[in-house]
């Protein structure tokens, strides 16, 4: 149902370091780059048939995290959560929530972690099993 996730930065190229360190866990490689007829900068990233992108606020404003959006990425293993984690706090994210690890749901226990890019922005890595 969703075709891409797109947020906004307030620095372009922290961003596509940030993310190109934390998406590379993953398997996604650099960013189709676009830069728009108005100038502002756009990040691409492709994988998996998803595609997450990064862009400069197009109306001239500060970009800024909507309170209570969760943006999730499925990881393949319990290890790969962890990994996630961890990459993207040794490149300036920040730890939220609880430690990385299982987590009991209502679908069962998955393993999850919970993070803020540099711009704020909340980011979970997730494994269900099965």
């Amino acid at each position: 149902m969703i075709n891409h996730v797109m947020i906004g930065s307030n620095d372009i190229e922290r961003s596509k370091s940030f993310y190109n360190k934390v998406l590379g866990v993953l398997g996604a490689g650099e960013p189709f780059v676009n830069v728009s007829d108005s100038g502002h900068t756009r990040l691409f990233y492709m994988h998996g048939g998803g595609t997450f992108s990064v862009t400069e606020p197009i109306n001239g404003e500060t970009a800024n995290a909507a309170n209570g959006f969760t943006i999730g990425f499925k990881c393949s293993s319990p290890e790969q959560v962890k990994e996630l984690h961890d990459v993207a706090i040794a490149n300036g994210g920040t730890s939220v929530e609880d430690p990385p690890g299982p987590r009991q749901g209502s679908m069962g226990v998955m393993h999850l972690c919970y993070f803020l890019d540099p711009d704020g922005h909340k980011i979970c890595g997730i494994h269900r099993p099965g």
